[in-house]
C-alpha cells in the first residue's frame, strides 16, 4: 500500500482512477439489486455486518481519509455519520459498537445512498480541482481497494444473514450446473534456496505485502487443487469429527463445545447447502468452503498432509495466470477445476473459488512498516492470533487480488469462502 505514490503524477493518469472510482462505487449498489430494504438492515452475527453499513462505512472512509483533510471548505452532510459509520480507527474517534450496527434503523437505506452520491460528487470535485496530488491519489486508490474488500463481505453477510431464515430465500438466480469429477490430487514439486516473496511490481498493494523480502524455504509439494466436497466427505464418514487426536487443541474445544460436525452452511443430511442461490444440492466436486482454520488443519493431518505456509504459496502462484472463478462470473459459488482458466504447471484454481488457508500466521514481514497516520491502522494492528488465506474466491472482485495478496482471519471463522488446499514436504 504505497506503490502508487511512486506514480509520474499526470492528467493522464487522471480520469482513469476517476473511472476506476465510479465503476467500484456503482459495483456496490448494484450488489443490492435484489435485496429488500429489510434484507440490508439485519445483522445476524457480530463478526457481519448489515448491508447498509457497509455501503455507509465505504463512503465514510472517502469522506474521513480524503474529503476533511483535503477539500477546503467541505460541509459534511451529517456530523453524527462519523460516529456511526466508524469501523476501528481510533485514532481518529470514536465509534458504534460493532455488535450493534444491526440496531441502526436510523439512518435508512435512502439515505445512506444519498449519503453516497454526496460523497462521490464531492470526490470528483477535489480531484478536478488537484488532479496532481500524489496523496490524494494514493489514498483514493487505498478507498477504492477498500471498498472491494467490502463487496465481498456484502455478499458473505448477506449470505450468513438469509440462511438464518427457514424460507432459504435466494439473493441470486444464477444456478450453478454439477461440476464433473476432477482428477484426483497430484503433488507437484517445487524447489526450495532462497527466494523472494512479496510485492515487486509497480501496481497497488496493501502495506502488509511489503516489503519485498528474502526467505528460505525447503523444497516441497503442493496439492494441484483444492480439496472437493466428496473428499471432505469422507473425512467426515472415516470419523473426522469424532478423533481428538487430529485437531489442534483450540479446535477440538471449539468443535466439542459448538458441536461442529460438517461445514457450515450444510444439511444435516450432507446432501444440500445453502448458497446465495439457495438452498441447492451438495456439488460433489467443487471445492469445499466454509471451514474454519482448525477443520482445515484436520483435515490436512487426517490426509497425510499439511497446509502450506504463505511462502510457499506465493512462490508456487507467482507465475499462475490472475483468472478463476470470481464473483464478476455471477456464479457466487466455488465450482470444479473445469471452470478454471488458471491451470499453469499442473496447479488449478489457485485464483478464486475459495481463500485457501495457510499454516502461516499473520505476522509483520522483515522491515514492515506500517502507512503514516490513521490509515496505518488498516493492517497493521491485526497482526495477531489470525492466519493468512491466498487466492481470493468466487465472491472477489475480480482484478482484486495477487500472488502477494494476504487475506487474514481467526481460525475459528468460516463464514467467509474459506478451503482447503494440501502441502507435503520431501
Amino acid at each position: 500500500m504505497g506503490s502508487l505514490a511512486d506514480q509520474q503524477p499526470g492528467s493522464a493518469v487522471r480520469p482513469a482512477i476517476l473511472d476506476k472510482f465510479s465503476a467500484v462505487r456503482q459495483a456496490s449498489v448494484d450488489l443490492c439489486q435484489t435485496l429488500t430494504v429489510e434484507d440490508q438492515v439485519v445483522q445476524s452475527m457480530p463478526d457481519a455486518s448489515p448491508t447498509k453499513w457497509h455501503l455507509a462505512h465505504t463512503t465514510w472512509f472517502f469522506e474521513k481519509f480524503i474529503l476533511r483533510p483535503y477539500f477546503d471548505g467541505y460541509r459534511p452532510l451529517n456530523e453524527k455519520y462519523d460516529y456511526l459509520f466508524n469501523s476501528y480507527y481510533y485514532t481518529v474517534g470514536h465509534m458504534h459498537s460493532r455488535a450493534q450496527r444491526g440496531l441502526l434503523s436510523r439512518p435508512v437505506v435512502s439515505e445512506v445512498l444519498d449519503y453516497r452520491e454526496y460523497i462521490n460528487q464531492h470526490v470528483f470535485e477535489l480531484l478536478e480541482s488537484q488532479p496532481g496530488a500524489d496523496e490524494i491519489r494514493l489514498r483514493l486508490e487505498v478507498g477504492i481497494n477498500h471498498e472491494q474488500q467490502h463487496q465481498e463481505l456484502m455478499l458473505t453477510d448477506i449470505k450468513h444473514v438469509l440462511a438464518q431464515n427457514p424460507l432459504h430465500p435466494t439473493f441470486s438466480e444464477a444456478l450453478c450446473e454439477p461440476t464433473p469429477e476432477p482428477e484426483p490430487i497430484a503433488f507437484l514439486e517445487f524447489q526450495g534456496g532462497i527466494r523472494e516473496i512479496g510485492h515487486a511490481s509497480d501496481g497497488f498493494c496493501f502495506d502488509n505485502e511489503l516489503p519485498r523480502h528474502r526467505v528460505y524455504v525447503e523444497p516441497f509439494f503442493l496439492g494441484s487443487r483444492p480439496v472437493t466436497n466428496s473428499e471432505y466427505l469422507e473425512f467426515i464418514a472415516d470419523g473426522g469429527y469424532e478423533k481428538p487426536q487430529l485437531w489442534l487443541s483450540d479446535g477440538w474445544a471449539l468443535v466439542s463445545q459448538e458441536n461442529h460436525h460438517r461445514p457450515l452452511y450444510w444439511s444435516e443430511e450432507l446432501d444440500q447447502e445453502f448458497s446465495l442461490s439457495g438452498l441447492v444440492p451438495l456439488d460433489r466436486n467443487a471445492p469445499v468452503t466454509h471451514v474454519s482454520y482448525y477443520e482445515a488443519d484436520a483435515y490436512a493431518r487426517w490426509a497425510c498432509a499439511r497446509l502450506p505456509t504463505e511462502t510457499e504459496w506465493e512462490l508456487a502462484a507467482d507465475d499462475c495466470p490472475l483468472s478463476g472463478n470470481f464473483a464478476d462470473s455471477q456464479r457466487l459459488h466455488p465450482g470444479g477445476s473445469s471452470l478454471a482458466t488458471n491451470e499453469h504447471g499442473g496447479l488449478q484454481q489457485m485464483f478464486g473459488d475459495v481463500w485457501e488457508w495457510t499454516a502461516s500466521p499473520y505476522t509483520p514481514y522483515p522491515g514492515f512498516r506500517s502507512l503514516a497516520g490513521s490509515l496505518g491502522e488498516y493492517n497493521g494492528k491485526f497482526m495477531c492470533s489470525q492466519f493468512v488465506l491466498r487466492g481470493g474466491s468466487c465472491v472477489t472482485p475480480a482484478g482484486h487480488v495477487r500472488p502477494s495478496y494476504r487475506n487474514f482471519f481467526y481460525p475459528a471463522q468460516r463464514w467467509q469462502f474459506t478451503g482447503i488446499r494440501l502441502a507435503r514436504g520431501l
